[in-house]
């Protein structure tokens, strides 16, 4: 198994929104090994939210050779072109290292900011993805073009309608960390053709040994940010000391899961130093 991690683009705590703050992060992640960056996608959210493929492009020069992940980017609300002129920007950039992560998103926020009715996400979905792939070809109109075929991923939280429309229109799968479990990755995953790239992201961290510490992440910063019962997640995020979080992440191997994208809860170069040196090991043997 491979880590990936998502980069700040919202505050816990008091860490402010920063250049410095992504490079640190960064910076972190490329000198421990891990396989990706990757930058989510909201117009407007409960706390202020840095925009992701902008984060991205900030951080090009440090990210090594480290995969550019967009996990995911809302392509229906974007718009297809405007999409793949930043996707086929960054992949040139970067020479050829972009993984476009796209999905119809789950905030009706996002639809009031830019005025599409939340109803239509999901035959505006489709239309986009498809048009997405179109834009970013070989005989595409729009250049420069890419540095190779940008490789999409679509994200599904697992149901079966969005597993079909994986096996359907994807190159790869991606699974929220806390909308699913290693069980049932391994029953979704059943489902998809044989051999399609994985990942599971949004795999909030919070590394510590201290119970009391676990716990005020736990209920005082992430079930508030995602309005969820601290119970519902306790068991499905890496929350708590190393060694339950690699139990967790063993089980996602087991599963066959390929990469996971930890998001630190603050804290974010401390936190992936500890994933890469006392989780992993672990994970991997």
């Amino acid at each position: 198994m491979e880590l990936g991690v998502h980069l700040p683009l919202m505050e816990f705590g008091d860490e402010g929104q920063s250049l410095a703050r992504l490079t640190r992060t960064v910076d972190a992640a490329r000198e421990c090994g891990l396989a990706a960056i990757a930058a989510n996608d909201h117009f407007l959210f409960s706390s202020p939210w840095l925009d992701g493929p902008t984060a991205l492009a900030a951080v090009l020069e440090r990210s090594g050779s480290m995969d550019l992940a967009t996990t995911i980017a809302l392509v229906s609300l974007r718009g297809p072109v405007t999409l793949a002129k930043t996707l086929a920007a960054l992949d040139l950039l970067s020479g050829g290292r972009v993984m476009a992560g796209v999905g119809p998103g789950s905030s009706e926020r996002d639809y009031e900011a830019v005025r599409i009715p939340y109803d239509d996400r999901w035959a505006r979905f489709e239309n986009s993805v498809v048009e997405l792939r179109a834009l970013l070809a070989d005989d595409s109109p729009l250049e420069p073009r890419p540095h190779r075929r940008v490789p999409i991923w679509i994200g599904s939280w697992g149901s079966p309608a969005g597993l079909r429309r994986v096996a359907r229109l994807a190159d790869g799968w991606l699974a929220s960390a806390y909308n699913t479990t290693p069980e049932a990755f391994a029953a979704a995953r059943a489902t998809l053709p044989h051999g399609l790239p994985n990942a599971v992201v949004t795999m909030w961290t919070w590394i510590t040994e201290d119970p009391r510490d676990a716990e005020r992440v736990l209920r005082e910063v992430l079930a508030p940010l995602l309005k969820r019962e601290p119970d519902a997640l306790r068991h499905q995020l890496c929350i708590g000391p190393a060694e339950r979080c690699a139990e967790l992440l063993a089980r996602y191997a087991e599963a066959g899961c390929q990469r996971v994208h930890l998001w630190p809860l603050g804290d974010d170069a401390r936190q992936i130093e500890l994933a890469a040196s006392r989780m992993l090991p672990a994970v991997n043997g």
